[in-house]
């Protein structure tokens, strides 16, 4: 009950987290501050890590149920991180640094980090007595004689 109970917490933070990034998306829409600060990939990117938010918050309440929706989160926070990593490597072998790199690698990493190590355990699968349907189908004869 405690790990549920965890599980849930971190899931909600996360989510609120990436919620939280609803006013930079709008900030950066008005008036077209992404083009002035040539900065195009930055609202479709943050607008797909809200709509990620809203999905974990939903799956707050049975985490279990959506695991899949949580390990997505999970690894492509992780995605996230090494694609950033390169980047740093390739600004700094050109004598260049990213903005905000390398704290942004810690954070980035260790929420998808964070996500993976609470990814709540899989549900069994509920035994199933009878055969399935497809070869209880392929087993009775063709009433149209064919």
């Amino acid at each position: 009950m405690k790990r549920q109970r965890a599980v849930q917490v971190v899931v909600a933070l996360v989510g609120l987290m990436y919620l939280s990034w609803t006013y930079p998306l709008f900030d950066s829409l008005r008036e077209a501050g992404w083009l002035q600060k040539h900065q195009d990939p930055f609202p479709m990117f943050i607008s797909v890590n809200i709509t990620l938010g809203v999905f974990l918050l939903l799956a707050v309440k049975q985490p279990a149920k959506h695991r899949s929706l949580i390990a997505f989160g999970a690894w492509s926070t992780l995605a996230h991180a090494f694609t950033m990593t390169i980047m740093s490597i390739q600004a700094w072998s050109h004598g260049m640094h990213r903005k905000d790199s390398p704290q942004d690698l810690v954070i980035v990493g260790g929420i998808g980090l964070l996500l993976l190590s609470f990814l709540p355990p899989r549900e069994s699968a509920p035994d199933r007595t009878e055969r399935p349907h497809s070869a209880q189908s392929s087993m009775q004869p063709n009433p149209a004689g064919a």
